[in-house]
């Protein structure tokens, strides 16, 4: 506005305002700016409220019973009590000119949760344990199956098959299988979903005691927990496995044979068809070696039928994941 000032006496007011785009009422208003005393008297509308119906309006409002509901639940429950205070939108505009504008309702609120990172490069460094339930004899009961497993080499580590699901039940399985394994302190991380035996305090007590590092599952996201979910479901597609079981020793009989096939028979997928008890103890080098030498020699007796391709050599399993970043995932 001062450069307009200086160069009206030169170009003129309107050239001016043309050279540096700016309305000429807007100048004008800055060098004689409206006299207070004419500007016109905004009067109050007849049917606003007075500062005590205001004020009556907000008490209801912070009243217990209304605290944490929505304006227009509020004048509809004044309603059936035969009183009206005044509009839902008189209240709204209340609550506004108080900053109470707001979600008043009380919810839940949903916390963040870290999506788990977890690397293992060795068997006994990271294991994932779960709960299964198993029919019982009659309608509406279960045994409930615990399954600790080692993510490196899918080998079934600890077992257990009971009647109840209890934290205190975990954490026998977890101080048996950790001495078995012999776990040192800092060695190994144990993964699991949120339910209550995975997060009850016997649990958490024994990890920290030993020395582990406990590690959970996001809430509704089982992709977390993967390899104890697959596992799962080999024992419960076999074709052996029964619709119910009468007995737990009939249930823990089932379970010790299906676990000594899984550990020591099953060729699994994952761990490029080996045996997880071959990974486990340390012998996957010694059969993988056995084997590229057998696809190699066939390669050398039979050198037309791998004309196009030489045989794809099997490799040991280096690492495993649970929620790869984004700089680990292959292509």
């Amino acid at each position: 506005m001062k450069t307009i000032g200086l160069m009206k006496p030169v170009l003129g007011a309107k050239a001016a305002c043309d050279v540096l785009d700016v309305p000429r009422a807007t100048f004008y208003r800055w060098r004689k700016p409206p006299d207070p005393e004419k500007l016109p008297v905004k009067h109050k509308s007849p049917m606003a409220l007075t500062p005590d119906e205001r004020q009556n309006v907000l008490d209801v409002l912070h009243a217990e019973e209304h605290m944490d509901k929505a304006p227009a639940a509020v004048h509809a429950g004044l309603l059936d009590q035969d009183t009206y205070l005044c509009s839902v939108r008189t209240m709204y505009r209340i609550l506004e000119s108080e900053g109470e504008s707001h979600e008043r309702r009380v919810q839940r609120q949903h916390y963040h949760y870290e999506k788990p990172e977890l690397l293992a490069t060795a068997p006994n460094e990271l294991w994932s344990w779960d709960i299964t339930k198993l029919k019982g004899p009659a309608k509406w009961t279960y045994f409930y199956l615990y399954v600790i497993l080692d993510v490196f080499s899918r080998y079934v580590v600890g077992w257990m098959v009971s009647s109840r699901e209890k934290g205190a039940l975990a954490k026998h399985l977890i101080a048996e299988t950790c001495e078995k394994q012999g776990i040192m302190q800092d060695q190994l991380t144990l993964h699991a979903d949120r339910g209550s035996p995975m997060k009850s305090k016997p649990v958490a007590f024994l990890l920290a005691d030993l020395g582990v590092t406990k590690s959970h599952s996001r809430p509704y996201t089982s992709n977390d927990n993967p390899f104890s979910e697959a596992q799962f479901k080999t024992l419960k597609y076999r074709p052996d496995f029964p619709d119910r079981f009468g007995s737990i020793p009939g249930a823990r009989a089932h379970c010790g044979a299906f676990f000594h096939w899984y550990n020591t028979q099953h060729y699994h997928s994952g761990i490029s068809m080996l045996t997880p008890e071959t990974v486990h103890f340390g012998h996957a080098q010694d059969v993988i070696q056995r084997r590229n030498a057998v696809l190699l020699k066939a390669a050398a007796d039979h050198p037309l039928r791998f004309k196009r391709n030489s045989p794809a050599l099997l490799r040991q399993p280096t690492a495993v994941w649970i929620n790869p970043p984004e700089s680990e995932k292959t292509p």
